[in-house]
């Protein structure tokens, strides 16, 4: 089992490559609350792996079928676009996790009425029933924590992580246009 990341104490960080192109100049944060920062998001990603991982198993089936299986049980059904971009994943990558679930009876595939090109993804019976009586731990454990938070600390925090993921889609969509993800 992971441990929950503490603050290291190191002299105050400055961004080694502000300035740099494609990197923005930043004012410098002391580097014990960037470390926390980032220490807490790789233990939040990895003991969500590791719990999905170990429910997964159990089930016989891989911890991304089974996350597949909690979101649609979440949301309902998504297209396989709608599913590529909530699993941060190519098209061509779900395609073959959607017909490996569709084999093993997890879910359907189903041309849209509305519009041929696109194809819906909803859970079997089956899937459901694995859905609702999996507990899946990571997600559980943030909702838990989430619901800590009073409705202006989840509006900030809601505000921060879109700033967040904003600045590395940028980052990431300069670097593939140069060549250089």
């Amino acid at each position: 089992m992971s441990t929950r990341p503490t603050p290291t104490k190191s002299p105050e960080s400055k961004s080694s490559r502000g300035g740099e192109p494609g990197f923005p100049k930043v004012k410098a944060v002391p580097a014990p609350h960037l470390d926390l920062i980032i220490e807490t998001v790789i233990y939040l990603e990895s003991e969500s792996r590791r719990l999905a991982r170990e429910a997964s198993q159990r089930l016989g089936i891989t911890a991304t079928q089974l996350n597949v299986l909690k979101l649609l049980d979440e949301i309902g059904e998504l297209s396989l676009s709608e599913l590529s971009r909530r699993l941060a994943a190519q098209n061509s990558a779900v395609t073959g996790i959607v017909d490996r679930m569709v084999q093993a009876g997890l879910v359907v595939r189903e041309q849209s009425v509305s519009d041929r090109r696109v194809w819906r993804i909803r859970m079997t019976s089956r899937g459901a029933d694995i859905a609702k009586r999996t507990q899946v731990l990571p997600w559980d454990l943030l909702r838990g924590a989430l619901a800590s938070l009073d409705r202006r600390e989840k509006e900030q925090l809601v505000a921060i992580l879109e700033k967040v993921a904003a600045h590395v889609a940028r980052q990431v969509d300069q670097g593939a246009r140069h060549g250089t993800r």
